[in-house]
């Protein structure tokens, strides 16, 4: 496995990350989409902060300019170590892995403890450390460091590899190439599935492929800020230094009751337009439930040998086809971690996929679904073992209009499922999630 090749060299504020690269495209991943910006300028504070007493002194800057500077930022090279905290409030979901269908992770099954979607369960407790690099959308590489082992994510072209250093297993899967690959665009610039250069497709979203997930603080961002609208404050308060370069503090919050979310902080480089550190702190106050910030950055181009990967003489090698874009949420890093920590408000009520009915608007949507399923939930002496103290600790019997039911619990995320196969679930309160049951009888 080739060294990280991490370098320390911080440009200065506001220098160009790396030369240009022959019109060098912007990335929907890099880039927050520009349909942000329009909504959030009816609905954020325009006044502009000042830096508080012992704060780097930077120039006054509005909500509204300083999104625009996240949007605007084109940043695609860069490496540095992120440290990751998350406290949703579950229990230790290490042993857990191979009864919530990750298998592989406790060496058990037919799969392969370097298969990226066990990874997942362990990123959503407890603190970690990752080291990062990206060198434009088609080399991306995630090294999670361990007690005397590493676990690392590389994307380089159409290979997308997970190695597991303690197990010497290697997962190998093959990443969709469309909208980067020259050959598959048009004279427009749109390639076979009407995407366009900034990779974007015909509603104006990002492409948001797993191959192309970093661990920072950006990918985290790009998920809250699709919350500008009615529902939400923005403002800038302040400033601060983060992996020491100077930034900027962002400030997202519900304007709703019912949602368990307090506020989201996002620091903002000053220079690049870069988040730096991203923060959601419960509305119960307490422990932030993500903490997501970079040590260490370095704008600098990575050596490109940082994404060079051959599986190790001796190890198991699991290959898993061409899954990054089989579907919906079905990527090596299916479930991907700024998704499954993070609520995704807005869309229009009554909306969703196929089966699905969206309750509400904003932070207070709730998701609601029927499984068919009658008889409620198993209890955790009927399921046994570490799945069934973990039901167990989340579970919380309740009744009202719509029957009985139970609600599982995180200090962000609570979920209601009633005994004829109902579920309610959203970044709302327990009682949020009772009234909408009731409601829909």
């Amino acid at each position: 496995m080739a060294p990280f090749g991490t370098e320390d060299r911080a440009t200065a504020a506001g220098e160009p990350a790396g030369p240009p690269h022959g019109g060098r495209r912007k990335v929907a991943r890099y880039a927050v989409p520009a349909t942000v910006v329009g909504v959030a300028a009816a609905t954020i504070g325009i006044v502009p902060a000042l830096a508080s007493s012992g704060d780097p002194d930077l120039p006054a800057i509005s909500a509204q300019q300083l999104i625009e500077k996240i949007a605007a930022s084109d940043v695609q090279q860069f490496s540095g170590t992120v440290r990751v905290n998350t406290d949703l409030g579950l229990p230790d979901l290490g042993g857990l892995a191979g009864g919530l269908g990750g298998g592989a992770a406790g060496g058990g099954g037919d799969g392969s403890s370097a298969d990226p979607s066990a990874k997942v369960t362990e990123l959503a407790t407890g603190s970690h450390t990752l080291r990062v690099a990206a060198d434009g959308p088609d080399r991306q590489k995630v090294s999670v460091l361990e007690d005397a082992a590493e676990y690392s994510l590389i994307h380089h072209g159409k290979d997308v590899w997970g190695y597991d250093s303690k197990s010497n297993e290697v997962f190998h899967t093959t990443a969709d190439d469309a909208g980067r690959s020259a050959p598959d665009k048009d004279k427009q610039g749109k390639d076979k599935q009407g995407k366009d250069k900034q990779g974007k497709d015909g509603h104006g979203k990002g492409e948001r492929g797993a191959e192309n997930f970093t661990g920072t603080p950006k990918d985290f961002a790009e998920q809250a800020l699709k919350a500008a609208g009615p529902t939400t404050s923005v403002t800038v308060d302040g400033t601060a230094q983060v992996a020491g370069r100077d930034a900027y503090k962002l400030v997202i919050k519900p304007k709703q009751s019912g949602t368990t979310v307090g506020a989201i902080s996002i620091a903002v480089d000053a220079g690049t337009g870069v988040p730096l550190k991203f923060t959601l702190t419960p509305k119960s106050g307490g422990a932030a439930v993500v903490d997501v910030g970079f040590t260490q950055v370095s704008f600098a181009k990575p050596a490109a040998s940082t994404f060079d990967f051959t599986p190790p003489k001796g190890a198991k090698v699991t290959e898993g086809g061409d899954r990054a874009h089989q579907g919906k949420g079905d990527g090596p890093l299916k479930g991907g971690l700024p998704e499954h920590l993070l609520p995704t408000p807005g869309g229009e009520p009554g909306k969703g996929p196929d089966g699905l009915k969206v309750i509400g608007e904003g932070w207070s949507a709730i998701a609601a679904f029927d499984t068919g399923a009658k008889g409620g939930m198993p209890s955790g002496s009927e399921v046994g073992g570490d799945l069934g103290g973990f039901l167990d600790s989340l579970g919380d019997k309740v009744s009202g209009k719509f029957g009985k039911g139970t609600v599982f619990s995180t200090r962000l995320v609570n979920a209601l499922i009633t005994d004829d196969g109902k579920v309610y679930v959203g970044a709302v309160t327990k009682d949020a999630l009772v009234e909408a049951a009731d409601a829909g009888k």
